[in-house]
């Protein structure tokens, strides 16, 4: 991991090799309610269901990566292929 100070107080991090690619909010493209994932990692195309109106679709439909992240907050990982 890799440490960088600008003199003005930030501190950059850099994981090496993480898989981490992005963090984002799942929410209802709907009502724009939150979505938890519960237990487990989802892939893209597994469904999922809106807690408050019902509404189902596929995980990608769910995803935002816009900023600010609400509170449903939610890392995109690259898993390797076996």
């Amino acid at each position: 991991m890799a440490f960088e100070r600008d003199g003005i107080g930030h501190e950059e991090i850099r994981p090496g090799h993480s898989g981490l690619l992005a963090v984002g909010t799942l929410a209802c493209p709907h009502c724009d309610a939150p979505v938890s994932p519960g237990d487990r990692a989802l892939t893209l195309r597994e469904y999922v269901s809106c807690p408050y109106c019902g509404h189902t679709g596929v995980v990608r439909d769910f995803l935002s990566l816009a900023t600010p992240v609400r509170p449903a907050v939610v890392e995109i990982r690259l898993r390797g292929l076996s």
